[in-house]
């Protein structure tokens, strides 16, 4: 066991509150988008829906990339300078970001501004390491379940109010997204102290800072690396429903966008419950090793019961079993955390940031090309679930290998 590490700093509550908030406005911001970029794009490149198809993909896959380069740095520079002035900058620099689109009429202007979200949202992994900084180890899975929690409340919510929003004008949620932003900035400005004492704060190195580097520090300590593993395979997983949902029900069930619409909101709903009510309870009654094997048990179980659903109401009795997955993450999280010293925690998250990008450049291939093959051979049956199947076993393989990389210290 490694030596105890220092208490953490007593921090004001309203400084908890405000990461709180910071994640579910950024997220919301974002959230905000989903529903309009693909019709914004179709309309500069001219109206068609193959064109604006393709480059929707290179906008993700751009966003990833830029991500997987920018979290590691900003990860290093939060342990140099302090999480405040990372955060705020990056605040800061989403809401440019929005005001670009918000006025962006031509291609390559969406596209940079696209890029440049990329680099400003990787302030989410400083938002974790802040939460680490102030968190005893013993309620870190709960304290980063809220966290998750305001995910799920900006992915339910926002969407809804961006196709709104996007009715009325295809540039309305982007000003609207960039108007939350600098009220981030200006909320975050008078009431987030620093978490990270100059003491605790390590030198900024460039070479220690690219995303391959910052990978070693993942097996720089004991279990780290394999608990990053199984960080990676959830978040590859978990893509199985930004991806293909929307096509799956539709060739499964026959089932129209509202009752996807209903559907999204039902897994937000159960989502928050979970990660706002659950995780807590759950982690302090069986510790955080044993959360992760749970979570990680119920969603290989919760993704096999939506492979074999024949039908939309199977579909919705399988919902809670998977929802239960959602425990996995935050405990996940608070385990690793724990094996790092305060001067790691922004390398840390930043190396745990690059590698869910990297889940994110595979996941969106990986699964549409299952789908496809499946719709393209008319596939029925259980096996008409392949790409729910595949998500299945990346969830029970991420928790094998989370019991395998901690068995050697219970």
């Amino acid at each position: 066991m490694d030596a105890p590490l220092p208490a953490v700093p007593r921090v004001r509550r309203a400084a908890l509150v405000f990461i709180f908030v910071t994640v579910l406005v950024d997220v919301m911001a974002f959230g905000l988008i989903i529903p309009v970029l693909p019709h914004l794009l179709k309309k500069v490149t001219g109206g068609e829906i193959a064109d604006a198809t393709l480059w929707h993909g290179l906008f993700a896959t751009g966003y990833m990339v830029m991500q997987f380069v920018a979290q590691p740095v900003q990860g290093a520079l939060s342990d140099r300078f302090g999480r405040r002035p990372v955060i705020l900058v990056s605040n800061a620099g989403l809401a440019i970001d929005f005001l670009i689109m918000a006025v962006a009429e031509t291609l390559p202007l969406l596209f940079i501004a696209r890029l440049l979200s990329g680099v400003t949202s990787a302030s989410f992994s400083t938002a974790n390491a802040y939460i680490a900084d102030v968190t005893p180890p013993e309620n870190r899975s709960a304290a980063f379940g809220r966290l998750g929690m305001a995910f799920g409340i900006g992915f339910t919510v926002a969407p809804v109010m961006g196709a709104w929003l996007g009715a009325v004008d295809l540039h309305l949620p982007f000003w609207v997204a960039a108007g939350l932003c600098t009220a981030n900035f200006c909320y975050g400005f008078f009431v987030l102290p620093e978490s990270l004492a100059p003491d605790r704060r390590a030198a900024f190195e460039w070479r220690r800072a690219n995303p391959l580097a910052s990978l070693k520090l993942l097996r720089a300590h004991p279990e780290l690396f394999g608990l990053a593993g199984v960080s990676f395979l959830m978040a590859l997983a978990h893509l199985v429903y930004p991806t293909t949902f929307v096509l799956y029900a539709d060739y499964r069930f026959g089932w129209g966008l509202e009752m996807v619409g209903w559907t999204l909101l039902l897994v937000g709903v159960l989502t928050i419950i979970v990660q706002g009510g659950l995780v807590g309870r759950i982690a302090r009654r069986y510790g955080d090793r044993r959360t992760v094997m749970i979570g990680a048990t119920a969603g290989a179980i919760g993704f096999a019961m939506y492979a074999l659903a024949p039908n939309g109401y199977w579909f919705w009795a399988a919902m809670p079993v998977a929802a239960l997955w959602a425990v996995a993450g935050p405990a996940a999280q608070s385990l690793m955390t724990a094996r790092v010293s305060p001067q790691e925690q922004g390398r840390l998250q930043g190396a745990i940031g690059s590698l869910n990008s990297i889940a994110g450049i595979l996941g969106p291939t990986l699964f549409t090309q299952t789908l496809a093959f499946v719709a393209a051979n008319e596939i029925g049956g259980p096996l008409a679930g392949a790409s729910f199947w595949l998500a299945s076993v990346l969830v029970g393989l991420g928790g094998l290998l989370a019991w395998r990389a901690t068995t050697t210290r219970h």
